[in-house]
């Protein structure tokens, strides 16, 4: 049975891999085959792969290896995998499959999964979950379980992933407070309010420079990275990127709504009166950043959490202490703004079929410590002198090092954990030198939950767009909403946006998205 799954799973891989080019790659060591070594003893090593942008590889026998068998009574071997974007990694892991030397555990990518539970190659967890891993189990909302299920190509409803969950809302427009206190302004509640403040941050030097070099607002190209604005006609939107909630009554591509279209009317009139960064659809993540810690911005959007970041960041380049805050959502007239929230993220782990009891029960052990809040701590640091240090009795990360640091694969913290552990982290880090920073990262995560929606979108498979890359990729929206707001095209350009979505493969994406939605959520 199992010859004939992974004789599946190389067919599988070899038609993924005539659809890939040639792109080169590099390693640092070789990747070598899936382990299937028992120790002496008695505890199982397992080949794990995910994301490693430069990091050390975990080796057998190395100090990582042995913190993950001394924390979970397996070793857990991780060859180095350049990442690029995920394109190497794919490519490397599909000829790790066509040669039969499937990871034990890996990160899935670009909806891969769905091929290899068609011909059987991945571990079935269903009975598996709440009597081996009922940490995890008990972890995960039961909805999210049931999105899940919802992935399994053969429609029986099983479970052959764990999920990426981040179950609170990270996403929120941020604000400075400093520069509302300085002009003497209140926090904005309504739209008016709000581009009112932007007027003010542009025309009266909030940042006391004597020069109008104020930037009120903006974001990044392909109009990412501005969802605040977009949040005011409640536009299910992630980092610039259109989603799916209900509209009129039904499940609807926020992009082709009567939201979409009378929000980029309002960016355009913002973007025409110079409240927006006149390089904002220029602007990559270092340039947008740049002007952000240059003390020159007042509003933009970011995870609640890089309140640290960015406050850290603009006291070093400039000396000024700012105070980011969350705004609240703003209303837009006759809508009800909310910052979009998905609790699930796709997939975070797989595991390869195997008829091997030892080694469903080592994939299990790893399972379940990874969804056992007592180790959240232990796998976010993890080894003293390596990747953190005892200070003042507390844990510290030290900074990162690729040149001395082994990765750390296993880290619930960035697709598991709850709210109350990320403050909790913050709280941890603080020094009498950070405790400012730090405290306003923590205030942004806490003032921003109320404003959270999850959307009905939430946790789509990206099967949907099957055979429609370009609406994947966002094509013809991000051309006619960068025209909109810029003013090469009139706002009347968006029904004909419209036509040409649904009729480029629309239609078929958006029936497809509400039979995922009908059969999993309602």
């Amino acid at each position: 049975m199992r010859a004939k799954r992974m004789a599946a799973a190389v067919l599988v891989a070899g038609m993924v891999l005539s659809s890939l080019t040639g792109c080169g790659s590099s390693a640092k060591t070789e990747t070598g085959s899936s382990a299937d070594t028992v120790n002496a003893d008695g505890t199982p090593d397992l080949e794990m792969w995910g994301v490693n942008e430069g990091y050390l590889p975990v080796e057998k026998g190395g100090d990582v290896y042995n913190f993950y068998k001394d924390l979970t009574g397996v070793g857990i071997i991780q060859p180095y995998v350049e990442w690029n974007g995920g394109s190497n990694y794919q490519q490397l892991l599909n000829l790790k499959i066509s040669a039969g030397e499937m990871p034990d555990i890996f990160l899935p990518v670009n909806g891969m999964e769905g091929d290899l539970i068609k011909n059987g190659a991945l571990l079935d967890l269903t009975d598996l979950l709440s009597e081996k891993a009922p940490h995890l189990w008990n972890s995960v909302p039961e909805r999210v379980w049931d999105i899940v299920r919802s992935y399994d190509p053969t429609g029986e409803g099983r479970i052959y992933g764990i999920p990426d969950v981040r179950p609170f809302t990270p996403y929120t427009g941020m604000i400075r407070q400093d520069w509302l206190d300085t002009l003497g302004l209140s926090m904005p509640t309504t739209q008016e309010e709000f581009v009112e403040v932007l007027r003010a941050f542009k025309t009266q030097d909030p940042n006391g420079n004597g020069a109008a070099d104020e930037l009120p607002t903006g974001g990044r190209q392909d109009a990412k990275w501005m969802d605040h604005l977009f949040a005011m006609y409640g536009v299910a939107l992630q980092e610039g990127a259109p989603d799916w909630d209900i509209y009129d009554g039904e499940l609807t591509y926020s992009a082709v709504t009567q939201n979409m279209k009378d929000a980029l009317q309002f960016i355009h009139d913002l973007y025409e009166e110079g409240l927006v960064d006149p390089e904002t659809l220029l602007n990559d993540k270092a340039a947008w950043d740049g002007k952000i810690n240059s003390n020159r911005v007042g509003v933009t959007f970011r995870f609640a959490q890089d309140a640290l970041l960015y406050a850290e960041s603009m006291e070093a380049a400039t000396g000024v202490k700012p105070n980011w805050v969350s705004m609240p959502a703003v209303n837009a007239p006759g809508y009800e703004g909310f910052y979009t929230t998905k609790q699930i993220n796709g997939l975070a782990w797989v595991a390869k079929n195997t008829d091997d009891p030892e080694k469903i029960d080592a994939v299990m052990k790893v399972f379940d410590a990874y969804g056992n809040p007592d180790y959240w701590a232990d796998f976010y640091y993890g080894i003293e002198g390596m990747h953190c240090e005892t200070v003042d009795g507390k844990k510290k990360q030290k900074a990162d090092d690729k040149t001395t640091q082994q990765k750390l694969v296993i880290m619930p913290a960035n697709s598991l954990a709850d709210l109350d552990f990320k403050i909790q982290l913050y709280e941890d880090m603080k020094t009498d030198d950070r405790a400012w920073a730090i405290d306003e990262a923590i205030k942004a995560m806490e003032d921003v939950q109320p404003y959270g929606k999850v959307i009905a979108g939430d946790g789509m498979p990206s099967s949907v767009y099957n055979g429609y890359a370009d609406i994947l990729n966002r094509t013809l929206y991000v051309e006619y909403a960068s025209k909109i707001i810029t003013g090469e095209y009139e706002i009347d350009k968006f029904d004909e946006f419209v036509e040409k979505w649904y009729a480029s493969g629309g239609e078929q994406v958006t029936k497809a998205a509400r039979e995922w939605y009908q059969k999993t959520l309602q």
